[in-house]
């Protein structure tokens, strides 16, 4: 059997078809999805390449320019997300207290996400203080950073660097889309708060600075180094 056989073997899927299989997809998933992933929901027996997927898509994401909603690309793929204008109201809809990190954390995980690869004793260096290995630690369960290899110096210390779920959560394909650190003001001054407890889909599409707002509770996080380097407040769901 030839390709032109094969070929015509195949079912035809119209435009409008692929466009409601697509926004449906986003819709229901939980995770970014490729265009490859939304290709191969049509099957073997359909001729749905992920260059028609793309251009449904970006049809898509005409559609939403007025919208409450969005279809953006992120590191894993792309999905729906409210948009960060409408967000502060939709996210009413969270009743559950959010989840605070202290300062120390938010600085440690800024240093990893501009300076990487980088070690925990060049972060201490660079922070000047000590870093609680909860910390750390906190960071990888939330699957923000991992060990990306080791320095080639005596003791071989872990190299951290972000990962593709960090990069999800603030809505940005690559790290070359973080915002310049000139444009984020002067971390030890912040006392920051992230809303953890979305659902991915619902996450604002904000940069990291957007992300570093001031915290509602100053007495969260106090100025004396014991007090930026306590046990971030995660809770184990």
């Amino acid at each position: 059997m030839n390709s032109s056989d094969t070929r015509s073997e195949t079912t035809a899927v119209d435009e409008g078809m692929i466009r409601r299989v697509v926004e449906a997809a986003l819709l229901a998933s939980p995770q970014p999805l490729t265009t490859a992933q939304l290709a191969a929901l049509f099957g073997d027996d359909n001729a749905v390449q992920a260059g028609e997927v793309q251009q449904a898509i970006t049809a898509l994401q005409a559609d939403s320019a007025e919208r409450g909603v969005e279809l953006v690309e992120v590191s894993s793929g792309y999905r729906f997300q409210v948009r960060a204008d409408v967000h502060p109201l939709v996210s009413r809809l969270w009743t559950e207290r959010q989840t605070k990190y202290t300062r120390a954390t938010l600085e440690t995980l800024a240093l990893i996400a501009y300076r990487q690869p980088i070690t925990r004793g060049e972060i201490e260096q660079i922070r000047g203080v000590g870093i609680n290995a909860n910390m750390i630690k906190a960071l990888e369960e939330r699957e923000w950073i991992r060990v990306i290899g080791h320095r080639d110096v005596p003791g071989r210390p872990e190299l951290f660097g972000t990962t593709k779920g960090f990069l999800d959560y603030f809505g940005i394909k690559s790290l070359d889309q973080l915002p310049p650190l000139a444009e984020i003001n002067d971390l030890p001054e912040l006392e920051p708060q992230f809303p953890f407890e979305m659902t991915p889909p619902a996450v604002a599409n904000a940069a990291l600075a957007d992300e570093l707002m001031p915290g509602d509770d100053a007495s969260n996080d106090t100025n004396n180094e014991a007090g930026d380097d306590a046990e971030p407040e995660i809770r184990n769901d």
